[in-house]
């Protein structure tokens, strides 16, 4: 058993009796970092299940490239603006109950929208997903910082973004593979369906939490703790970190689906969600990244990780789909990397309040993808994808010269 001082609002309190964080040989610890790898799965499937299906979209409901990513900007900024706030629920309510709510609108929402008739009721319910989503992504990494031994938290949080990276891979490939047979909409419907199963692994698998003590539902404390936390620059580094990195991987993602099925590459629709397999890069390297950050350092790893991405950007640009291929495994595996470190970064800088500190990232991870995302669309109508390379790269430089200051 461990002494803890529990601080609220920069006040410390008493010291509390509280059971030692999950360790390595811990079977418990095990069931924990599965049902977190399920959660981080379904959550980003259904989060980005729309990135695949921009260009039927946009035909079916007569909008262009910059329209249609607003099924994905409007999800994200909703996500970002209702993670503060459901993370403070989630320390009065307590944090598996809230994602669970979370994850079974999140399922409903997306079958809503599969049927929905009109492009701006199509946004309202990607809106409501992504508030939906935020009960997951808001509470995950807090979950996990406070449940698992200080010596494991590197590799449980790289294990859940695993998750996430593997749920991006199957939000773009199913939807992907099943609308060259079928509509865009009977996508959704088959997406969801697996989606759900990941659901059910996760309300199956994850134990009652050991070290949660629920705080009372004052917003005015949880605002005291951000501006606590505001005032480290290392934490605002990370969070511009986050927002940078997040706002040009997003973009990169929303158009090189319309470079691959235009001339003069012109793939189909399923040869180009294969793409996405991409991910699986960043599913491996978020796990090596978490564990290489352990013993070298983050700074290091995270800077290491954007360099990466960048030199696999630059890949993308000739015509050539072994070219465009490679680039983005090697652009994918870096941002990944980057952010599995700089998440637990700012997980152990936010010791005290370590919800928000989560929430704060998270925040900006989301308000980048929502801003940026849709921003750099204009880029590429005007510009082209070279134009596009040029924009991302440059805002991952500026990722790097923050992270290298955190």
């Amino acid at each position: 058993m461990g002494l803890r001082a529990r601080s609220v609002g920069g006040v410390t309190g008493a010291l509390t009796s509280r059971p030692e964080g999950l360790r390595t040989d811990s079977p418990e610890l095990r069931r924990v970092k599965l049902a977190m790898l399920a959660a981080g799965l379904a959550a980003f499937s259904l989060l980005y299940f729309t990135q695949a299906l921009l260009p039927a979209i946009g035909t079916s409901f007569g909008v262009g490239p910059a329209e249609s990513s607003l099924t994905i900007s409007c999800a994200t900024g909703a996500l970002a603006l209702a993670i503060l706030p459901l993370s403070s629920l989630a320390e009065s309510l307590g944090r598996i109950r809230v994602m669970r709510i979370g994850l079974a609108a999140a399922c409903l929402l997306a079958l809503a929208a599969a049927v929905a008739p009109d492009f701006w009721l199509l946004l309202v319910l990607r809106a409501l997903a992504g508030v939906a989503l935020a009960a997951v992504v808001a509470v995950a990494m807090g979950h996990l910082g406070d449940e698992v031994h200080p010596s494991g938290i590197g590799a449980a949080i790289g294990l859940y973004v695993s998750g996430t990276s593997l749920g991006g891979i199957l939000g773009r490939l199913i939807p992907g593979l099943v609308q060259d047979t079928a509509s865009w909409r009977w996508a959704v419907v088959v997406l969801t369906a697996c989606s759900g199963l990941a659901v059910a692994g996760f309300f199956v698998l994850l134990p009652p939490a050991r070290r949660f003590e629920p705080q009372p539902l004052d917003f005015a404390v949880h605002l005291g703790a951000i501006r606590d936390l505001l005032r480290d620059g290392r934490i605002r580094r990370l969070c511009a970190v986050a927002f940078l990195l997040m706002g040009g991987f997003v973009a990169c993602y929303n158009y090189l689906g319309y470079r691959l099925i235009a001339a003069p590459i012109q793939l189909s629709s399923t040869l180009a969600s294969l793409l996405f397999l991409a991910y699986l890069a960043g599913t491996v390297s978020a796990t090596v990244a978490g564990r290489l950050a352990d013993r070298i350092g983050r700074r290091a790893v995270a800077s290491g990780g954007i360099a990466v991405a960048v030199a696999g950007l630059l890949l993308t640009i000739p015509d050539q789909l072994g070219c465009i291929t490679a680039g983005l495994l090697i652009f994918t595996a870096g941002f990944f990397a980057a952010h599995s470190v700089a998440s637990a970064w700012i997980g152990q800088l936010a010791e005290q309040h370590r919800a928000q500190g989560s929430a704060l990232y998270l925040m900006a991870y989301y308000l980048g993808s929502s801003s940026l995302g849709s921003g750099i669309g204009l880029v590429y109508l005007h510009g082209g994808w070279t134009a596009t390379v040029i924009v991302i790269g440059v805002v991952f430089l500026g990722a790097a010269a923050c992270a290298a200051g955190a």
